[in-house]
């Protein structure tokens, strides 16, 4: 039987063309329900206030870069969105005084407009969120230099390279509307995949890359970033790929219920915790990875119930 035709856009694969069977399990489950899920190399951690769930993920910064040394030199691959974590990153290798000259950053992801990547002096740019929130404050003896920065390009050759001979001990990431991590959306209904979307195996292959944006993660960014005006939000963006994210040691992503909602927080975590995994709901891919942390703000999960506003 043909998988439904999404009831967001037609033309696009996304989380609304599964199965309505885990559809109505996924929105019955309690936050004691997601507590439960915890499995060998996928970890579900709750957090009561959003004070120590942004220091957590901040420590994930320092403890990363800790490990790193000349000889073995080590980093993180970071999100904007959340970003609450960047000035707190910067404000504890300050204050404690951390040499971080070794360590390596990887932003995950930037706009693409006009056949190139934005500029940092773009308003919306996520390397001018990064700098200004965090490596711009931290004290000049600290700091690594500007080349164990890597930013995602249009041409993505210089940022593909820069992940050999560095280890990547942690990946960050948030979630958004649409159950990607960075801007790893699910693909278009449109060649081979009119019937079926592309497999896991096909999906995990992808490297970074220049990728069109479904109509939900632009009206997302709109909401999160932009006031709403979804007029100014790029419709393409570099994301790192797949094939960059199973690189890293582990992969830690933080949901503090600004960029999900309730039912999609637990949609991802419930395929994961069952390895079901389906590139209609990116995310889900993660359920593959070794070693996988879903971090969570417990007011933030909210209920599935229905609340007429």
């Amino acid at each position: 039987m043909p998988r439904k035709l999404s009831s967001i856009a037609p033309g696009w694969w996304d989380y609304t063309t599964l199965d309505t069977a885990i559809i109505k399990e996924v929105a019955s489950l309690t936050p004691e329900d997601l507590m439960q899920l915890s499995r060998p190399g996928f970890k579900v951690v709750m957090y009561n206030t959003l004070e120590e769930f942004y220091l957590a993920e901040a420590l994930e910064y320092i403890n990363a870069w800790k490990e790193s040394t000349p000889d073995n030199p080590a980093g993180i691959c970071g999100p904007i969105g959340p970003t609450e974590q960047l000035p707190l990153v910067a404000r504890i290798v300050n204050d404690l005084g951390i040499p971080v000259q070794s360590a390596h950053f990887w932003g995950m992801d930037e706009w693409f407009m006009d056949g190139k990547e934005v500029s940092p002096n773009h308003p919306l740019s996520f390397e001018r969120a990064d700098r200004e929130l965090c490596f711009n404050r931290i004290r000049k003896d600290l700091v690594m230099p500007d080349e164990n920065l890597h930013f995602p390009k249009g041409d993505t050759t210089a940022y593909q390279k820069s992940w050999e001979g560095v280890r990547c001990a942690v990946m960050q990431g948030g979630q958004g509307d649409i159950k990607h991590w960075a801007f790893n959306d699910p693909p278009k209904r449109e060649g081979n995949y009119i019937e079926e979307p592309p497999s896991a195996e096909e999906y995990r292959k992808l490297t970074t890359r220049v990728v069109d944006l479904h109509p939900i993660t632009i009206a997302q960014n709109a909401r999160t970033s932009g006031g709403g005006n979804i007029t100014i939000v790029p419709t393409q963006a570099i994301t790192v790929g797949p094939f960059e994210t199973w690189k890293a040691e582990k992969v830690s992503i933080w949901h503090a219920g600004m960029h999900d909602n309730p039912f999609g927080q637990r949609l991802t975590t419930f395929m994961i915790a069952k390895n079901i995994v389906d590139t209609s709901v990116p995310m889900s891919l993660l359920a593959d990875h070794p070693n996988v942390q879903f971090n969570f703000y417990r007011p933030g999960l909210g209920t599935c119930e229905v609340t007429m506003h």
